[in-house]
């Protein structure tokens, strides 16, 4: 029997640190929704060219693509015994195509952690982030300051503050992904998948927290 885990969480809260670690922990595969379709755009597979099709009319990308990406990567001979998804699902209708997908493999969603946090506390943790201009190392005011502020300690290049790592275009994220998410944490939860996760701990506690809970399922 494969074993397979969503693994959810708000921006900021490590969500992708934690997946890494816990696949190598597990031996388990960290399927990223993300990496998946760079992967597929750099290869111009045919769902590759499909997806960015409509993404370069502006549109959604239909789940039914997505659904066929997921699944040709968790056909893939290294799924076999299992994964840790990352960025799918992201609705409830995706989460009943991943259910149908999964019966395919003779499997199911067997647990499904929340690293949940504050979102004063995910908003000081991505808005003190600047990076290099040079090679892109990234600093934090706060948790990893530069020696010289404003300087990169490795090249000496200035620091700057990406767009996306701004207070307005950070909150906003947050915002969008509770009112985006919240239905699916309610799907999982009605199913006893969903465990809550406290993603203000220091990372190795999260890590811990969250074997300890994988181990359970994991077979």
């Amino acid at each position: 029997m494969s074993t397979y885990i969503v693994l959810l969480g708000p921006p900021g809260v490590g969500k992708g640190t934690q997946a890494k670690t816990l696949a190598e922990q597990t031996g388990l595969v960290h399927v990223s929704s993300g990496d998946l379709f760079r992967e597929n755009f750099k290869n111009q597979t045919e769902l590759g060219k499909l997806a960015k099709s409509y993404m370069d009319k502006g549109e959604l990308v239909p789940d039914d693509v997505t659904v066929a990406m997921i699944k040709d990567r968790l056909a893939r001979p290294d799924c076999k015994a299992g994964a840790i998804l990352d960025g799918f699902p992201r609705t409830p209708a995706q989460a009943e195509a991943l259910h149908k997908m999964l019966a395919g493999f003779k499997g199911d969603v067997d647990l499904v952690p929340f690293i949940n946090a504050d979102p004063k506390v995910l908003i000081e943790r991505i808005c003190g982030r600047w990076t290099c201009k040079a090679n892109g190392h990234i600093y934090h005011e706060k948790f990893n300051p530069p020696k010289v502020a404003g300087k990169c300690d490795i090249d000496g290049s200035e620091l700057y503050q990406r767009e996306d790592d701004k207070v307005e275009t950070v909150t906003n994220r947050i915002k969008v992904y509770i009112e985006q998410t919240s239905p699916l944490i309610d799907y999982y939860r009605a199913q006893n998948k969903l465990v809550e996760i406290d993603g203000t701990q220091p990372i190795e506690k999260v890590t811990g927290a969250l074997l300890s809970v994988t181990r359970k399922v994991a077979r």
